[in-house]
């Protein structure tokens, strides 16, 4: 189930960039499982990790090896992502076999085992089955390609309760040369933001310093992957990683800057909404904004607190126009001095809240009529300052805990 009709966009060519996939049978037989993306020598990537005290054993890995990379100042040339368990919670064992994964990528590729960085996604707490694992490498390193075939096969290759593959891309005309940005992700459940709440591959053929390119991709996860919630859940082995090959345009000058962070802005933010959009079980795609607020992170604050209230959530999936439960989430967000007669609260266009209590315009005919949308957005005008936020969530359905209750059979 997901929300709204999708077409996988075609997708470019990045020049200087490969995707190969293989079906090494890591959880499931006859299903691509394994995803290699190899990047020119001369390409610099940067990327963003979870937070998570218990981060799995491959970002561990990812961010020493990426670290050493940039130390070197050499690239990130392979990296490699594998579907059906995600290494997390497995101790020393599993960071062996990370290390593993690296080492054997490196032994076929002829490169540093330190340019080769390692995500999982799936199962927690179960360890990788290296045979079948390393056991794809050959036919994924074999299928490589620029494609748009091979973004495809790359955006399956990465999905696990994913109802669909997730792309976005942009070309952006820079005076007489142009750069285009891809990207794929992958998530579906366990989605909340703290870094970025799922797996996440973009990818330039833009030359930009790398300095600039992680500011870019830590400023626009700010207000795209940061801004999204299925569930509340922050996932153990979430990524974000951007690519620059380097063999395009160069991007210089502050024109040329913000049309590139434009152009990755709607990349990221495509591909944040994609999420939401196939949440687990998800009926509903909800945009709640926040206006007037005393500052950005207040504004969030208010977002998040409904975005998780479990009562708000079921009610979107029943369309049922029970505003009083989105008052009472904006009512206990971590908000000081709270004003309640200043707030004003929107569903669509049909005012639900203002002066205190409901608004004298408002009827239950009205508000079911918005509620019974696929789309549906929530204003809160919190009347305290300038500031605004915006959060991108789901409803709360049958079939999520269904899903989440069948997960590991």
């Amino acid at each position: 189930m997901a929300v709204g009709q999708a077409r996988f966009p075609d997708m470019p060519v990045i020049d200087g960039l490969r995707l190969g996939t293989a079906m090494a049978g890591i959880k499931k037989a006859q299903r691509s499982d394994l995803v290699v993306i190899e990047a020119a020598p001369e390409a610099r990537v940067v990327g963003a990790f979870t937070r998570n005290a218990f981060c799995a054993a491959p970002v561990v890995v990812a961010r020493e090896h990426l670290a050493a990379s940039t130390a070197r100042g050499a690239a990130a040339r392979y990296l490699v992502i594998n579907t059906g368990n995600a290494n997390a919670g497995t101790g020393a064992p599993g960071l062996r076999d990370a290390r593993l994964t690296c080492a054997e990528v490196a032994r076929l590729t002829g490169v540093d085992e330190r340019a080769v960085l390692p995500f999982s996604t799936g199962v927690i707490g179960e360890a990788l089955p290296m045979d079948r694992l390393l056991a794809g490498f050959p036919d994924a390193l074999a299928s490589l390609d620029d494609t748009s075939e091979a973004w495809h096969r790359a955006a399956e290759g990465i999905l696990t309760t994913d109802t669909r593959a997730k792309g976005a891309s942009v070309t952006l005309s820079l005076g007489e040369a142009s750069v285009s940005i891809n990207g794929i992700s992958k998530g579906s459940g366990m989605i909340r933001p703290d870094m970025a709440t799922m797996l996440a591959f973009v990818a330039t053929d833009a030359a930009i310093e790398p300095s600039l390119l992680d500011g870019l991709l830590h400023e626009t996860l700010e207000h795209s992957f940061n801004c999204i919630t299925v569930d509340g859940d922050t996932s153990t082995n979430d990524a974000c990683m951007l690519i620059a090959t380097g063999r395009g345009a160069r991007v210089v000058g502050e024109d040329q800057i913000e049309r590139f962070r434009n152009g990755l802005q709607r990349v990221m933010i495509e591909l944040a909404q994609a999420i939401i959009r196939d949440g687990e079980g998800a009926t509903k795609f909800v945009t709640l904004h926040v206006s007037s607020a005393a500052s950005r992170r207040e504004g969030l604050d208010v977002a998040f607190t409904v975005a998780h209230s479990p009562l708000v959530k079921t009610a979107l999936y029943a369309s049922d126009a029970n505003w009083g439960r989105i008052l009472a989430a904006v009512g206990r967000a971590p908000v000081s001095d709270f004003d309640v007669s200043r707030v004003s609260i929107d569903l669509g266009e049909v005012r639900l809240v203002e002066a205190g209590g409901r608004a004298l315009t408002y009827t239950e005919e009205a508000g079911s009529a918005v509620m019974a949308r696929e789309e549906i957005s929530i204003h809160i005008d919190l009347g305290r300052g300038e500031e605004a936020a915006t959060v991108w969530t789901s409803d709360l359905s049958h079939d999520y805990v269904s899903i989440n209750a069948d997960y590991r059979s």
